[in-house]
């Protein structure tokens, strides 16, 4: 049975990420390969000369949220030797299941002190790659980093994903060290047994833009592999939650969700939402990111709860809503019930939400060019994403048409199951083959 370690960088962070659902997925499909599963995550601490301490210390809360916290914070340096994992043994004494989703079971967890900030830190500094040893002798097969790090288990093959070249592509949108991004990715060209993508589009731009040979990279696309017990409550039993929990009715809200930065396109998006005159309000769920200032003032109470003309007359109305995070099961709930969900974004290596929202049964706004259009075919209406009268007449036609909707919805639905998660497990067994 292969071993297989992937990372936990984006895993570990509170409030996840689209590639910690990434991760999460690549590590059902390992499941479903039948390979031994492995995880590496960041410590807080050195490694203690007990198990139960380890445990404790690795899903023990993040440091930036107790006391002391500069305690873990001073130790993100350059490491003075070559780490060692140590492998963190699991208890039934420690209760995990309220942080499973930032600590998946797998075969065997493995914890390094401060490894991904270090490394990182031994990039920028030097531009050298930290090698990373899982244990004294080897027990892994193959390494498999979620996203692009300056690391490198020394004695396997290392795999790498590239989900995008978003700071290449539109270095404006990104507050990256571009040079330091592009050494990054060219280092990881040069030293990956093979590099794994999410879309044709960023197989080619990592073609183009890095020199590498079309052979040695891999796209695998990506799935959705949402709970049942979340997918399948009645849709009444949905209304009623969303109705209770948020003040909103089925079907009579339209839906952004992600985080607000730059290529998002947030600002446009709710520039064609409040010119378009539709009454159903705008939810928008992510938080602040970057480089987002002027969307902060267009959030501001003041401007989204304010008069606003309509048909010749001036209305009150709370046509924008934010909230900057919501539990899974309420943001399924949340995207089901939309009456569309809106993501034009500039530029994206995959897009999860137009993916999640038509395997969810919600017809998709979206750009019409670029790694979005490839995903969603023709099963989602397909604008400009850079001319806001164009996402405008957009959101008018999917408020005006039951007809459109109702057709993007079957679509989508049928669309979807092109990236179904038994399509990916066998994507990835491709993706793998000579390496394990």
């Amino acid at each position: 049975m292969p071993r297989v370690c992937i990372d936990g960088f984006n895993l570990g962070m509170p409030k996840g990420s689209g590639i910690a659902t990434y991760a999460r997925n690549l590590l059902g499909g390992l499941n479903q390969l039948g390979c031994e599963t492995q995880i590496l995550f960041a410590s807080a601490r050195d490694a203690a000369s007990d198990d139960l301490t380890n445990l404790i210390d690795l899903v023990d809360a993040p440091p930036s949220e107790v006391r002391g916290k500069a305690l873990s914070i001073v130790r993100r340096v350059i490491p003075r030797r070559k780490p060692v994992a140590w492998r963190v043994a699991r208890s039934p004494q420690v209760l995990t299941r309220e942080v499973e989703t930032r600590f998946p079971p797998a075969d065997i967890w493995w914890a390094a002190r401060d490894i991904f900030h270090s490394a990182n830190r031994a990039h920028a500094v030097l531009g050298r790659f930290t090698p990373l040893e899982l244990g004294d002798t080897p027990s892994t097969d193959l390494m498999h980093w979620t996203c692009p790090l300056p690391l490198f288990e020394p004695r396997i093959p290392n795999v790498y994903t590239i989900h995008d070249l978003v700071p290449l592509r539109l270095p404006y949108a990104t507050l990256e060290n571009k040079r330091a991004f592009l050494d990054l990715c060219r280092q990881i060209t040069s030293r990956a047994a093979r590099i794994l993508t999410v879309s044709e589009q960023s197989k080619q731009d990592i073609v183009r833009l890095l020199g590498i040979a079309e052979d040695r990279v891999v796209n695998t696309y990506q799935s959705v592999d949402l709970p049942p017990a979340l997918t399948e409550d009645p849709e009444e039993e949905v209304a009623e939650r969303l109705s209770s929990a948020l003040n909103l009715d089925w079907r009579k809200y339209y839906l952004f969700y992600g985080a607000l930065e730059p290529k998002k396109n947030i600002s446009r998006i709710i520039e064609a939402y409040l010119t378009s005159g539709v009454s159903s309000p705008l939810v928008i769920v992510g938080g602040h990111a970057w480089l987002n200032a002027g969307l902060k003032n267009l959030l501001k109470p003041d401007v989204i709860q304010r008069q606003v003309l309509r048909d010749g007359v001036l209305v009150h109305a709370d046509r924008v809503r934010e909230y900057d995070f919501l539990p899974l099961a309420l943001l399924v709930d949340l995207v089901r019930g939309a009456r569309a969900t809106l993501f034009p974004s500039l530029y994206e290596g995959f897009g999860l939400p137009v993916l999640e929202s038509m395997v969810l049964g919600t017809p998709v706004l979206t750009s019409d060019d670029g790694a979005l259009a490839e995903v969603v075919g023709d099963a989602a209406l397909r604008v400009d994403p850079y001319d806001a009268r164009a996402i405008r007449r957009g959101i008018q036609a999917l408020d005006s048409d039951e007809g459109l909707r109702t057709d993007l919805i079957t679509r989508g639905r049928h669309r979807a199951k092109m990236f179904s998660h038994a399509a990916y497990v066998e994507r990835l067994r491709q993706a793998y083959e000579g390496l394990v």
